[in-house]
């Protein structure tokens, strides 16, 4: 016996039938008029430029990486480079470890950023928070200020914070490379710019309630905060690592050295082997490549962070 069926309607397919959508072109047709995607040949000049972007900012990493692993018989100056060692060692690491103390300084590098990154934080966070959201007599001359230091290069500082830091006692000890770079007038600006855009019905109506202010700071001015913060602490630590002045001035001792002040003595002492040096060079680079990849979406959150969220 057969079964007369009738055919399915459009609707009444399945899924499977349907047709597949059509992928979305990139970039515009030309004389077409939706002016929000590139031509073809600009799309195809921006991934150019991106290209030539990314070689000039990682071409000399990579070398240099490649260069601390390279063997003493390897010629590191061929053309085109090999980046890829042909007798790949750890050599070169470990001589610069036996001779230098580079791992004492790295160590002595991460105590400066970690408490320069602690009291950014915490210090950026409460003055920001009473340029931002409180109101009292003299706010825009401290403002004005705050704005005034930021026009003055570090250098001219220099003799001032070295007298303070000798007269306190505290020349020739890691405190007084620590000191002058506990808070920063750009951090405050920044946590206070992000302040600002919290609106100020929602923190009237928590005083209003009974909240004290570090009630407000803990449960409305933090979460609203958090990724500006974030950017706060990236840019303390990569400054207090990377400083070289400042410790250069204040630390006389050779035991007592930040790692950038051991990497010149290192780079005088060893100038005519470019592999330590570039050994040397990767020691003190990689904390500052690992903190950046671990908290980058935290940067760019904070970077296009708005008002209060819903």
């Amino acid at each position: 016996m057969s079964i007369l069926t009738r055919p399915r309607t459009e609707d009444e397919r399945p899924a499977d039938d349907a047709a597949p959508p059509s992928r979305e072109r990139i970039f515009r047709r030309r004389g077409s008029g939706d002016f929000s995607k590139p031509t073809l040949g600009g799309l195809i000049g921006r991934y150019a430029l991106l290209v030539l972007v990314l070689f000039l900012v990682i071409g000399p990493f990579i070398w240099q990486l490649s260069t601390s692993f390279k063997g003493p018989q390897e010629n590191i100056y061929s053309f085109p480079p090999n980046l890829i060692p042909r007798e790949p060692t750890l050599g070169n690491y470990a001589t610069v470890a036996d001779i230098v103390p580079v791992y004492l300084y790295a160590w002595h590098s991460l105590l400066v950023s970690v408490g320069t990154v602690l009291s950014n934080v915490v210090l950026a966070t409460f003055a920001g928070y009473a340029l931002g959201c409180m109101r009292f007599r003299g706010k825009w001359i401290v403002m004005a200020i705050l704005l005034s230091t930021l026009l003055f290069p570090g250098e001219v500082t220099v003799t001032s914070n070295f007298l303070t830091i000798r007269a306190l006692g505290l020349a020739d000890t890691l405190w007084g490379v620590f000191l002058p770079g506990a808070i920063s007038a750009m951090n405050v600006l920044l946590v206070a710019t992000a302040c600002r855009m919290i609106p100020k019905d929602v923190l009237d109506a928590a005083t209003v309630d009974g909240a004290t202010t570090w009630q407000r700071i803990r449960h409305i001015v933090w979460p609203n905060i958090r990724g500006m913060v974030s950017v706060v602490a990236i840019f303390a630590f990569i400054g207090a690592w990377d400083d070289y002045l400042w410790p250069l001035i204040v630390l006389s001792d050779p035991a007592k050295y930040t790692l950038t002040v051991g990497m010149a003595y290192l780079n005088s002492s060893f100038s005519v082997d470019p592999r330590l040096i570039a050994a040397g060079t990767m020691i003190a680079l990689v904390p500052i490549v690992i903190m950046f990849s671990f908290t980058q979406r935290f940067f760019f959150k904070g970077v296009q962070e708005g008002a209060v969220k819903g």
